[in-house]
């Protein structure tokens, strides 16, 4: 093919990190980021792309063209920025009090506008078309359902989806790409254990939802121990439990949330099966009455063997031969993977923490950031990738 991509992301450096220091200073939350899209729609129709807007209430979608009839790729970046004050000092803080990029997309998006210049330099090489969705509310799981609804996965149906996110859990240069599933699917549930209120000091005259919350928390953490396959993965956390206002008063309700994440539908069949037997069973045995919901909100994200073969042989020239991870998985979710549920694809985590930068916070933290020499580096890989679909020799 003959083209250096990493040479060309390279020289657009100091565009692409100029590009993620603004959406950093100006983020956006779920639904909201009608300045990020119109940043992006302008950056895409100054290139020349087909650009619509507003797709999935706040998406952008711009189509790159190429030469004659081909493959028409995929790539997903999101936008969206999370509910979080954040901690940093640094010259491009957010200046959005309470709402901050603390998860990369503000780099993800950075890396779709590089990727959208890289292509557009050798459309005249393109036999096929890209397909460049920028995405509202990853964070909230809702952002890829709506672009479908609202048709994005129509004229031109993709043939291959593909993505990346920035992994501050490895080092800046390493890149992860796995064959088969590489990030849980997940579910949120919501617990009410209805009781009967009264006297802290005349509990007989109770029926207290908070002794069942508290053996419900308890024997739910016996789901994934002895009832999953220990070779198999699940995680099941009860992450917020709220009853009561005062020391004296026993309260007539208990509300508890939690999460579940699991790589295998028939696990998520089971976990969910017997968190639906231990509220109802330990509720009922303690006197209450219990309501549950429980809210799909990803699948488990899955990526295709061949789609992945190519893709890991595309990027290979750049990166350090032991720098490629083929076994990362994690038991996070991302709504990527609805996408992938219905086009065959990949999705690469890239690596991007740098510890003697100490730019290694975990992912939603208020002091997250990232190494900005994965800009280029991710905007490379995906570029290469999308070139081994479209771009022939």
């Amino acid at each position: 093919m003959n083209i250096d991509f990493l040479h060309d992301a390279t020289a657009m450096t100091d565009q692409i990190v100029a590009w993620r220091r603004d959406l950093h200073q100006h983020p956006e939350l779920a639904f909201q980021e009608t300045r990020t899209a119109s940043i992006v729609a302008q950056e895409l129709q100054t290139l020349g792309l087909e650009v619509q807007s507003g797709v999935g209430q706040t998406g952008v979608v711009g189509i790159l063209g190429g030469i004659s009839d081909g493959p028409t790729v995929l790539l997903r970046f999101d936008m969206d920025a999370l509910p979080i004050t954040e901690e940093n000092e640094t010259e491009y803080v957010s200046k959005n009090k309470g709402v901050m990029h603390a998860c990369g997309h503000d780099g993800h998006t950075a890396i779709g506008l590089a990727v959208a210049h890289l292509l557009n330099r050798y459309r005249g090489r393109l036999h096929g078309q890209v397909k460049l969705i920028f995405q509202p509310a990853e964070e909230i799981a809702q952002g890829a359902q709506a672009m479908i609804e609202d048709g994005v996965l129509d004229d031109p149906v993709p043939d291959v989806a593909l993505g990346l996110h920035l992994w501050n859990a490895i080092p800046v240069g390493q890149v992860g790409i796995t064959r088969g599933t590489m990030m849980a699917g997940a579910d949120i549930f919501e617990i009410t254990i209805q009781g009967k209120g009264g006297h802290g000091a005349a509990p007989h005259q109770t029926r207290d939802p908070l002794l069942a919350a508290a053996h419900v928390v308890n024997a739910l953490q016996s789901v994934v121990s002895r009832n999953i396959d220990p070779l198999d993965s699940a995680v099941l956390s009860v992450t917020s439990l709220n009853a009561g206002t005062a020391f004296n008063v026993i309260p007539p309700a208990a509300h508890l949330k939690g999460t579940l994440r699991t790589y295998k539908h028939s696990v998520r069949t089971v976990a969910a099966s017997r968190l639906v037997e231990i509220v109802e069973g330990i509720s009922h045995a303690l006197g209450c009455e219990s309501k549950l919901d429980i809210t799909p909100l990803t699948p488990p994200l899955v990526n295709d063997p061949e789609v992945t073969t190519l893709v890991s042989q595309a990027i290979a020239p750049y990166i350090e031969p032991n720098a490629l991870l083929p076994d990362l998985r994690t038991m996070g979710a991302e709504d990527m993977a609805i996408f992938l549920d219905r086009i065959p694809g990949c999705f690469i985590l890239v690596g991007s923490a740098n510890d003697r930068r100490n730019l290694n916070y975990p992912h939603h933290h208020p002091r997250f950031d990232f190494d900005e020499a994965a800009l280029p580096l991710g905007a490379a890989i995906l570029a290469s990738a999308v070139a081994a679909y479209v771009i022939p020799g």
